[in-house]
């Protein structure tokens, strides 16, 4: 559930450097709404766990009250945050107090000349000291994401797996996608998981498979001699269309069964027009039954969302 398509940084894999075109606000799902969306996921359509998302969700006015509301749902098994981490040191105890249970954090680099590069912004030092508070306060688990692409990412590898060794949290390296404003992305730009994993096998050694605890879970997991956890999200080389149980819903009320979908279920109108629970149900089937059997990036028809991943809600 994405509660924001604005951002604090403009990394080029997701967003224009200048230019970026946001929601309206009035146009976002408030949240009493995202609740009542939520809740009926919950309760009558086996959903389980809620991932929020942006743009950057911590620069949602508020966001701590919305992670308590959601938290207050009986049945929900799990709630968790994905964040750039700018702002992390300043919410990680609130988020955590209000029942936030897992981070997800995106780190490409530790090196602030590169981080300007990729985010086009400054501020690796706020990014590793929103990841030791958010280590600090007591998350269930904490990730480490860092999005691969040729020609940025091959020098980072070695000094990322180190950072997450010395800080007993996983790292996942995920494949770059065609989700770029820019439309800048090629195949070739692709840092395969293969590549990923020879470069942390030359300096780690084996990254042994583990079982994956779901079969539908995006990231396939390995772990290294000492115990670290390595996770590959090969979206592009090896994709898991097949076990994707995936929906996403974007800060505007749209439905999209997934990442890469050329079409959207709006719910926003519905629920503002005093549309039934089961009418809103039955948006969420017309969705899910529309989902395609893969995202097609492979095949030479492929042509990537009108909708950017800052705006999707990753």
């Amino acid at each position: 559930m994405s509660v924001t398509d604005r951002c604090n940084l403009r990394c080029f894999y997701c967003m224009p450097e200048v230019g970026a075109e946001f929601a309206p606000r009035e146009t976002l799902l408030t949240f009493e709404e995202i609740v009542r969306i939520a809740a009926l996921l919950v309760s009558r359509c086996g959903i389980g766990d809620i991932r929020l998302t942006g743009g950057e969700p911590l620069v949602r006015k508020d966001l701590p009250k919305l992670v308590a509301m959601l938290s207050a749902i009986g049945d929900l098994k799990d709630l968790s945050l994905t964040t750039n981490g700018m702002l992390l040191e300043q919410f990680a105890g609130p988020l955590r107090r209000a029942g936030l249970k897992r981070l997800n954090i995106s780190i490409d680099t530790l090196d602030e000349a590169n981080f300007q590069k990729v985010s086009r912004r400054s501020g690796i030092d706020q990014v590793v000291r929103g990841i030791d508070a958010a280590i600090a306060t007591g998350f269930e688990t904490i990730k480490l994401n860092t999005t691969a692409v040729k020609g940025v990412t091959e020098t980072e590898i070695v000094s990322l797996v180190k950072f997450a060794i010395e800080r007993n949290v996983q790292i996942r390296f995920i494949e770059f996608m065609p989700l770029d404003t820019d439309r800048s992305w090629r195949t070739e730009n692709v840092l395969s998981g293969n590549m990923i994993r020879d470069i942390i096998e030359r300096e780690f050694g084996p990254m042994n498979p583990v079982p994956p605890p779901v079969a539908s879970q995006p990231a396939t997991d390995f772990q290294l001699a000492g115990g670290q956890p390595i996770g590959l999200i090969q979206s592009v080389t090896e994709p898991f269309c097949d076990a994707c149980d995936r929906i996403r819903l974007t800060a505007d009320g749209a439905i999209r069964n997934c990442l890469f979908s050329q079409h959207e279920f709006p719910i926003r109108d519905l629920v503002r027009s005093g549309a039934s629970d089961d009418e809103l149900i039955d948006q969420f089937k017309a969705a899910v039954s529309a989902k395609a059997a893969g995202h097609g990036i492979d095949d030479g028809s492929f042509s990537p969302p009108q909708r950017p991943m800052y705006s999707i809600g990753g």
